[in-house]
């Protein structure tokens, strides 16, 4: 059993694993940059120790800063959370230089799986369905053209260590290739150290579908069920679901059976998600792996009954999974809104500040995930993503309609966010129906455009 676990994260998430390390008796310590000191996973914590102040490379994103603490503190094992440090190789092998336990899978897992270009080539290997691609990454314009070329417009451009969007970009035809893959080579050097790219066929008008696995050190492999993701702006999500709309019992059966192989495949241990798009056939193709607990782990634990935080540090402690796979059902229909602190008129502008009131929805069936409170600054160096407002019903249309009075009824004053935005889409006739895809959003936008014009040409 761990004695001290320390959180190398915040916001939300922080807050989560802390609940999770209460309920097995552990204790916690967070850190914390200097502009973060009024946070809420701060002040949850047993410990707190500051690791810096300004930009994120000099705190969270400090690796020797975030090791020195943990020993300092005298903690067992440092949860990474998601973002930050979460699939940084190195940083989970220099954990385990110093005796630390990383609660995660092995860095060598992270490498193969975390760098887009070699997780294809090893579902390839393992029989898993990918995207037609590059099967080696390219670094020059004149390669990659050539390579997009064999593959067939339009092509998405992607960073090999990208996440959240960034580094990807899509060339429709080959007059616009060149400009697109410099912007994205670009961008994944800032954001990632790393000009490392390949180039997949772009499937048009897909769904964005992932099957949560979970494995332990003894050889046990689950998946527990799929959710939906297809509803995103900036290729960032915005809503999550499960079960997913767009799948058949048959389908799920199948990505759920490819996901545990390639899971072995890799020696997988710990939690991770398998990322797929389907196409409009309900053809689904591999598209990528993280090697780390997901923002929306949420919607999986309403519907299986399971505690994914706290499984991750059995795990990591060696003990067996404590469930198997004949365990998982999934039981009535969760979704989940992320909340943030936006302006989704302005190309979903950040706007961070003073939070004045908050009032979070409640009842049976809804849960909410959050670092706010009334008084809180929200700062602006950091995601926006302010709350996860997530509800479970017996079924999808129910789920709905809890979700639109959980949202009415929820109050953030002091910032503007995404609220009303996801009421409307919990309202929109698309996403009701099950057919929203991942270009939905755009869509919405460009509709709700389109009537403004037309108001102002009438006026």
């Amino acid at each position: 059993m761990f004695r001290k676990i320390l959180i190398a994260n915040r916001g939300e998430i922080a807050v989560r694993i802390i609940r999770a390390c209460r309920n097995l008796g552990i204790r916690s310590v967070a850190i914390y940059a200097k502009e973060d000191a009024d946070s809420l996973h701060v002040q949850l914590a047993d410990q707190r120790i500051c690791i810096g102040e300004g930009p994120i490379t000099k705190n969270y994103l400090n690796q020797s800063q975030i090791i020195m603490a943990a020993l300092n503190m005298g903690a067992d094992a440092i949860h990474p959370g998601f973002g930050f440090l979460s699939e940084k190789e190195e940083f989970a092998a220099l954990c385990k230089e110093h005796g630390i336990a990383f609660i995660g899978p092995s860095p060598e897992v992270i490498h193969k799986m975390g760098n887009k270009s070699e997780a294809r080539k090893t579902m390839m290997a393992a029989g898993v369905p990918v995207v037609p691609g590059t099967k080696e990454p390219v670094f020059a314009v004149e390669a990659a053209l050539k390579e997009a070329k064999k593959i067939g417009f339009p092509v998405i451009i992607k960073a090999s260590s990208g996440g959240g969007g960034k580094g990807m970009r899509i060339a429709k035809k080959e007059a616009d290739f060149k400009g697109q893959f410099n912007l994205a080579q670009t961008e994944s050097a800032n954001a990632f150290g790393d000009d490392t790219m390949y180039i997949e066929r772009f499937i048009e008008k897909p769904k964005h579908v992932e099957i949560q696995i979970i494995a332990d050190h003894h050889g046990n492999v689950v998946s527990l069920g799929e959710r939906d993701c297809s509803v995103q702006r900036n290729h960032q999500k915005l809503i999550e679901e499960a079960p997913s709309p767009a799948i058949t019992e048959e389908t799920r059966q199948k990505m759920s059976a490819d996901s545990v192989m390639a899971a072995k495949a890799v020696g997988y241990t710990n939690a991770g998600t398998i990322e797929y798009i389907v196409d409009q056939e309900g053809n689904y193709y591999f598209m990528e792996m993280n090697t780390r607990i997901q923002v929306e782990h949420g919607v999986t634990e309403m519907v299986t009954g399971t505690d994914l935080v706290i499984e991750q540090i059995r795990i990591a402690m060696g003990w067996p999974l404590s469930f198997n796979q004949e365990d998982i059902k999934m039981v009535g229909h969760c979704i989940e809104c992320r909340i943030n602190a936006e302006i989704p008129e302005k190309n979903f502008m950040p706007s961070p500040g003073l939070v004045e009131k908050v009032h979070f929805p409640g009842g049976n069936g809804i849960r909410i995930d959050s670092g706010l409170y009334s008084g809180y600054k929200i700062p602006s160096e950091y995601d926006s993503m302010v709350a996860k407002v997530l509800v479970h019903a017996p079924t999808r249309k129910e789920a709905i309609r809890k979700m639109r009075t959980s949202l009415d009824e929820m109050v953030i004053l002091g910032v503007q966010t995404n609220l009303d935005f996801q009421y409307q889409i919990m309202r929109n006739p698309i996403f009701v129906a099950g057919k929203a895809d991942t270009s939905f959003v755009e869509k919405m936008l460009n509709m709700d455009s389109d009537l403004e014009r037309r108001r102002e040409d009438v006026e």
